[in-house]
């Protein structure tokens, strides 16, 4: 291949992986063929085949591009906030905005794709495929492992079970919200305030209410069930 070939070969890679974040997060991974990606970027399938070698390979890279960055960053605000603690358990909340300030702060980038990614992740959370999903677990492994570990010596109170589903809970709120305010304007009509930027302090307040709030009163919600089951 010539040198001017070889010069284009970076630009024809991330054109395609510009256009497959956007069709893949506007109209799903099933839904957007091949020949959608390639229209959008301006390129033939060959480039696509030379550069991705399948769908499913393209797919893992439009995550993998951004998400091994993202990731990067959440290890090393932990890093930080663990340093700074010298070994005392860490505060929640900064726990927390360690994870998901990073996220709703590549969010807030409505300049460089960061703000399509992260509607693409949202949307990957809501529609998950098997596929994607085992992928997803791959690359989160080290981090959730980390940051669920700084919880539990955070909470010590607090049963694993319990942390494990309001992590859960803020995840999908954070998933939900990002993904936009479609489902917003259907209850709640013509919505202007949409500024990315400001979804970070609205939503952290948010996610810190629901790790603080008081545990469920499982004993009282046992006998209501017991007692009803005796009645009938």
């Amino acid at each position: 291949m010539s040198a001017p070939a070889n010069r284009h070969q970076p630009e024809t890679r991330s054109r395609i992986l510009d256009a497959a974040e956007v069709l893949f997060m506007e109209h799903g991974f099933e839904a957007t063929s091949m020949r959608m990606i390639t229209s959008q970027a301006g390129v033939n399938l060959a480039a696509v085949n030379y550069h991705f070698g399948s769908k499913d390979a393209l797919i893992q890279e439009v995550f993998r591009r951004r998400l091994t960055e993202l990731n990067r960053q959440r290890l090393a605000a932990l890093d930080q906030i663990e340093a700074e603690a010298g070994g005392a358990p860490l505060k929640p909340s900064r726990i927390v905005e360690a994870f998901f300030g990073t996220s709703l702060a590549l969010a807030a980038d409505t300049e460089h794709g960061g703000h399509t990614f992260m509607r693409l992740l949202g949307r990957t959370y809501t529609e998950p495929s098997t596929f994607v999903r085992q992928f997803l677990a791959e690359e989160y492994a080290e981090v959730l492992e980390r940051f669920l570990g700084a919880l539990y010596r955070s909470l010590p109170d607090v049963p694993r079970e319990e942390i494990l589903w309001r992590f859960h809970f803020m995840m999908g709120a954070m998933s939900y919200a990002i993904a936009g305010t479609d489902a917003l304007q259907l209850f709640a009509g013509k919505f202007d305030d949409a500024d990315p930027a400001r979804l970070m302090p609205r939503l952290m307040s948010f996610l810190l209410g629901g790790l603080r709030a008081p545990l469920p009163e499982y004993a009282a919600l046992d006998k209501r069930h017991r007692g009803g089951r005796e009645a009938a």
